[in-house]
């Protein structure tokens, strides 16, 4: 926790997948242990469900409350929220997929992103939850998913078209998508609010990354964050009353790096007031890229690492 990083890191780090938006697939070192938590909204009191000295990335808490769906190796699997062993979700064809990953209401399907053949980015693919044959979405790339409207019936993105990263939406079924960001700099994780009315998501257009949210048609967006962090993914709880989201503390210049001192920090939707839920620690790319509360609202779920000797 609090780790600085290394030389050796710092060069796996600069060799890895990683882009300046999205969910690619981090490069970890070989020696990292994941440790997937759960904090406690109200106490604060954290919980070690699994750990296991592998790279494993962005927790999805399932509807029923009885498992999390991580990324390993650019494969899903499931882990009981009350321990237990990976288990592997078959995607046929075998996707490559990343950090991106949601489900979708009713909890009998999945949208992710995952990497093209040839090196061309990420597309968004949906899958039944279980598993099973895959549908590409979006022909563009790269396309890196964040929101899934309530209805089920649209899903929001970051992607790059002509020079700039923007946020996107397009039909769950397939279509045209449609531009709703066109600031200068890096607008990302779209996500919609529980009652469908908003979006928010993170931008880097004054210079540093805060947060923002919008109406779901792209209108009236205004910022929500202004202090020194660098604030990431804002992730609506499902009651609608918290936003949690991810604060590097330096500035990271439009990137999310793996292997950063980070906080877990939650703001009350209401006054906008802004609280830590946890301590500074080493994290950064795969903590909390996807929505990760607990259908009743009270917990969330994140991953911290740790590089072992």
């Amino acid at each position: 926790m609090g780790m600085k990083m290394t030389h050796q890191l710092h060069l796996i780090f600069m060799a890895s997948l990683l882009t300046s938006a999205g969910g690619a697939i981090a490069q970890a070192p070989k020696n990292v242990l994941s440790m997937l938590e759960v904090a406690d909204v109200k106490t604060g009191k954290r919980t070690v469900v699994y750990e296991e000295k592998r790279h494993f990335e962005a927790p999805n808490w399932t509807a029923d409350g009885q498992f999390f769906i991580i990324n390993s190796g650019g494969k899903l699997y499931t882990v009981p929220v009350k321990g237990g062993a990976m288990t592997e979700i078959p995607i046929q064809p075998a996707l490559n997929v990343n950090n991106d990953h949601l489900i979708g209401p009713g909890g009998k399907w999945l949208a992710v992103s995952a990497s093209v053949a040839g090196g061309q980015g990420s597309a968004i693919y949906t899958v039944p939850v279980a598993g099973g044959p895959a549908m590409r979405i979006t022909p563009k790339t790269p396309s890196y998913l964040h929101g899934i409207s309530p209805d089920g019936k649209t899903l929001a993105y970051c992607a790059q078209r002509e020079t700039g990263w923007d946020v996107y939406t397009v039909p769950t079924a397939g279509g045209d998508e449609t531009r709703l960001t066109d600031a200068t700099g890096l607008d990302d994780g779209p996500e919609y609010s529980p009652d469908g009315k908003f979006i928010y998501f993170n931008s880097n257009r004054t210079g540093r990354m805060h947060l923002y949210r919008m109406r779901a048609d792209g209108s009236g967006q205004e910022q929500l964050t202004n202090d020194a962090l660098d604030n990431w993914f804002g992730h609506p709880s499902p009651d609608g009353k918290w936003l949690v989201f991810i604060s590097y503390l330096e500035d990271q210049k439009g990137q999310h790096p793996f292997g950063k001192d980070v906080k877990l920090r939650l703001m009350d939707l209401k006054t906008r007031k802004i609280k830590d839920l946890t301590e500074v620690f080493y994290g950064g790319q795969g903590t909390i890229n996807v929505p990760s509360w607990s259908p009743d609202s009270k917990q969330i779920a994140f991953v911290r690492y740790k590089v072992e000797p």
